[in-house]
C-alpha cells in the first residue's frame, strides 16, 4: 500500500485483506462487542467515567490481533476514521453473516 487510498470503497477492500485470519476477525469482533457493552452500560447507568474503557477494549483487542495473529500494521495509523468505520462495518457484516469469521482459502488462525 504505497499510494494513498482515495475512496472508502477502495479502503474497505484493502481493510478486508488486512483481516484475513480467523483469529483476527474474532478479536476484532470481541473488541467491538465490548465497546457496545461499555456504551450501553454508560447510557443505562449514567456513569460517564467508564466511557474511556470503550477505546481501550476496541483498540487493544484489534491491535493485539494485528501484532500476534495477522502480523501486520493496523490501518488505524494511516486511516484512523476509515478504520474505525470499517471496524464497525465488519462487526455488523460478521454478525449478520455477510462476512465469515473463517475465509475458505485461508485456513490458518
Amino acid at each position: 500500500m504505497s499510494e494513498r487510498i482515495i475512496t472508502f470503497k477502495e479502503f474497505y477492500q484493502f481493510y478486508l485483506t488486512e483481516h484475513i485470519k480467523t483469529g483476527t476477525r474474532i478479536f476484532h469482533f470481541i473488541g467491538t462487542l465490548l465497546v457496545f457493552f461499555v456504551i450501553g452500560y454508560v447510557i443505562s447507568s449514567g456513569k460517564e467515567r467508564f466511557l474511556w474503557y470503550a477505546p481501550i477494549f476496541g483498540y487493544s483487542f484489534a491491535w493485539f490481533s494485528h501484532a500476534v495473529i495477522e502480523r501486520n500494521k493496523p490501518a488505524t495509523f494511516k486511516y484512523p476514521i476509515w478504520s474505525l468505520i470499517s471496524d464497525f462495518r465488519l462487526f455488523f457484516e460478521l454478525l449478520f453473516g455477510i462476512q465469515k469469521f473463517k475465509i475458505k482459502s485461508h485456513s490458518q488462525n
